[in-house]
């Protein structure tokens, strides 16, 4: 079986954006901007054995934000710029109560049935309580990237940059 690294996007893969009081996901391509060092990360993440799966919640789509269109042709822009090997959105509002939508972890089962993941090898990493649910839920191991947003957040690790994500995906390894 294998084994995967499974990345939040927004906070995580690329910056969010502070809009509206809070931060939110990227709604055009010239928002999009990829966070610092995660492209060679996830490259020491593949040579690790590890998998880069994307789960990533998206309701924009469901609340008219952004076209399903235009977040394919934001993650076919991922990537073509980092070594992610597949990407999980759900396009749903809390209100639609899928299966998929973080805190649930049918994008992480999902995941596992397709590329045949040992969820209690891999791990999830994430920037909001929702994904370290999600990732708890299945037995994956947990680690957040920390921000002022989140510091009330149960995890195994904390991270305060993503460049410190490689230091604990090695010792896990």
């Amino acid at each position: 079986m294998n084994k995967a690294v499974f990345l939040d996007r927004d906070g995580v893969i690329n910056r969010t954006i502070y809009r509206d009081g809070a931060f939110r996901s990227p709604r055009c391509i010239e928002e999009l901007a990829i966070t610092e060092n995660i492209e060679e990360v996830l490259y020491d993440f593949w040579r690790l054995g590890f998998l880069n799966i994307v789960v990533t919640n998206q309701p924009d789509v469901a609340r008219g934000f952004m076209t399903e269109e235009l977040l394919l042709r934001l993650h076919l822009l991922l990537e073509e710029k980092l070594p992610i090997d597949d990407i999980f959105a759900c396009i749903h509002n809390d209100k639609d109560n899928c299966d998929c939508r973080k805190p649930k972890s049918g994008m992480l089962l999902e995941a596992s049935l397709k590329w045949n993941i040992d969820l209690n090898k891999s791990i999830m990493v994430g920037d909001s309580w929702k994904d370290i649910a999600a990732g708890q839920n299945v037995g994956c191991t947990t680690i957040l990237v920390d921000y002022l947003y989140n510091r009330d957040v149960e995890c195994d690790f904390r991270v305060f940059d993503t460049s410190e994500l490689i230091y604990i995906v090695r010792s896990l390894s």
